[in-house]
């Protein structure tokens, strides 16, 4: 480029080149964002793992109840454990002291508290000084290995090859070698700008805990944390078609034996009422009926025999039962539960025993913003609009000549659905498995109404090993084109997180926080 003679063409030049610089560091600045994104994220990511790991003592050790031989699976929870709180307390300090030495973080002007945003988060003479020249980078990688193997050495000796790979915590002695670098802490810290290396360090913070929840889930299929189900205790059951009737009606119950095996069980019970034999049908039901000849209250004693399916011994079990004959009354109580949900229908049954339907009059007050109207059925239907707070209720009053009754229903918001792909909500999961889903749906489980929530959105992060991790921000359920570019890479030994799951349900107003997973490749 030949120099220009001109001033005007001169400035024209000069002012180029101060655009570009700033242009660079702009660039610049979003590559340490990106820095800060990645580093909070793999917190978040530790933070589930620690969660999920602090549940497996528990499994384990009573898994390891079930057989003597299985007690030094048992033993091996607490090293593993102690194990990784060392490592990870060791790597948490190398993190402390970075960010100390480069000044630690920059104070808000108007409240003087420290934010986020480091003051020496470019300094690259610290990263150097510190983990190269002074040799805290080799003994992290010496650690690493160190560390690796006493992992390792918590399985059996047949598995150690076979879950070897399965154990994340490794260094690259490859790359560096290939690369003619002096040394591996060199390759990965040297000249390295602080708020770059944070993440290099909570990758191997992330590396530490994967390891231990691979021998956490070593140790409980060991020990086989899949319950055994064993009969060895029982009570009777008496179901009454109704609880309450009227005079002149006959009363029928169902008396069984509850936890009893059903039709394919061979255990052989007996059942008999105030001393009188029932016939027992294949599911193990006896059915028990008495007629209503006056008002007030009625008991009943049942006896059972069974031949414990664990001891073969032959065990009775005798309780009490007790129902109420009365008059003509009038009841009211919702079909599912005692609550009402927004956004949903809520079903209602009233009954008035003896008053002819025309007769009864049905209406509703109390918080809620609710509205009740009649189905062709007979049955009502509520509508409701606000959560009721303590100690406020929605009132449904049912009225009919000479009888007047109200019910309490407390308001609420239907429950948080749960995040599931491939109707799972976490674990372990096979690459071409992990591929071929769409992405998240929301399920509301136990939930007996008929309401669909919907996923909104969510952040998807790849943590693959020895790489770094991708993240991709995701609108609604199904994968956007980067969410299926980051899914389309999975492979064995990945973990992949979604986090930040929001739904909405009906009568949400916005979407709401549900539940995170976390997914580890094989």
């Amino acid at each position: 480029m030949s120099i220009p003679k001109e001033p005007r063409q001169i400035m024209i030049n000069i002012m180029y080149l101060v655009l570009t610089a700033l242009l660079a560091l702009n660039v610049s600045a979003e590559i340490f964002n990106a820095f800060k994104v990645v580093d909070k994220s793999m917190a978040k990511s530790n933070a589930s793992l620690d969660e999920s790991n602090s549940k497996m003592p528990e499994l384990i050790s009573a898994g390891a109840k079930k057989r003597e031989s299985f007690a030094t699976y048992a033993d091996r929870v607490a090293p593993a454990r102690q194990y990784s709180a060392e490592l990870n307390q060791y790597i948490q300090n190398i993190i402390d002291t970075l960010i100390i030495t480069s000044g630690g973080y920059m104070a808000d002007k108007e409240t003087g508290q420290p934010t986020e945003k480091l003051k020496g988060e470019k300094d690259k003479s610290v990263t150097t000084r510190l983990l190269v020249d002074k040799g805290i980078g080799e003994e992290l990688k010496a650690k690493i290995l160190e560390y690796k193997t006493k992992f390792l050495s918590l399985l059996d000796t047949a598995d150690v090859a076979s879950f070897s790979g399965d154990i994340t915590l490794d260094v690259d002695d490859a790359t560096w070698q290939k690369k003619k670098k002096k040394s591996w802490a060199e390759m990965n810290f040297s000249h390295m700008p602080v708020q770059a290396t944070l993440p290099i360090l909570r990758k191997f913070q992330n590396d530490v805990k994967n390891s231990e929840a691979t021998i956490l889930n070593y140790l409980a299929n060991k020990v086989g944390t899949n319950v055994d189900v064993v009969l060895d205790k029982f009570t009777v059951v008496s179901a009454a078609k109704k609880s309450y009737v009227i005079k002149g009606e006959t009363y029928e119950a169902d008396i069984f034996l509850s936890a009893f095996a059903g039709a394919d069980s061979k255990t052989g019970i007996s059942i008999s009422v105030d001393g009188r034999s029932l016939p027992v049908d294949a599911e193990g039901v006896a059915k028990y009926s008495a007629s209503a000849g006056g008002v007030g209250l009625r008991k009943y004693s049942a006896s059972i025999s069974v031949t414990n399916p664990v001891t073969n011994e032959v065990q009775t079990f005798k309780k009490e039962f007790e129902y109420e004959v009365g008059e003509r009354s009038v009841s009211v109580s919702a079909t599912k539960m005692n609550v009402f949900y927004i956004g949903v229908d809520n079903p209602v049954a009233v009954s008035a025993a003896g008053v002819p339907s025309n007769q009864v009059q049905v209406s509703m007050t109390g918080s809620g913003g609710g509205s009740i109207s009649k189905n062709s059925d007979g049955t009502f239907n509520v509508k409701v609009s606000t959560p009721t707070k303590l100690g406020e209720f929605a009132y449904v009053t049912v009225a009919a000549p000479g009888l007047s009754e109200k019910r309490e229903f407390r308001v609420k918001r239907i429950p948080n659905p749960n995040a599931k792909l491939s109707n799972s909500m976490g674990g372990v999961m096979g690459a071409g498995e992990f591929k071929a889903q769409k992405g998240l749906f929301a399920v509301l489980d136990n939930f007996d109404f008929d309401a669909k929530c919907e996923i909104i959105g969510y952040q998807l992060v790849r943590v693959p090993r020895r790489q770094d991790p991708l993240i991709a921000a995701n609108k609604g359920g199904g994968y956007n084109a980067e969410a299926r570019g980051v899914v389309d890479q999975a492979k064995a030994g990945d973990t992949y997180y979604f986090e930040n799951v929001k739904a909405k349900c009906p009568g949400d107003a916005s979407g709401r926080d549900i539940n995170q997973l976390v997914f580890k490749i094989n």
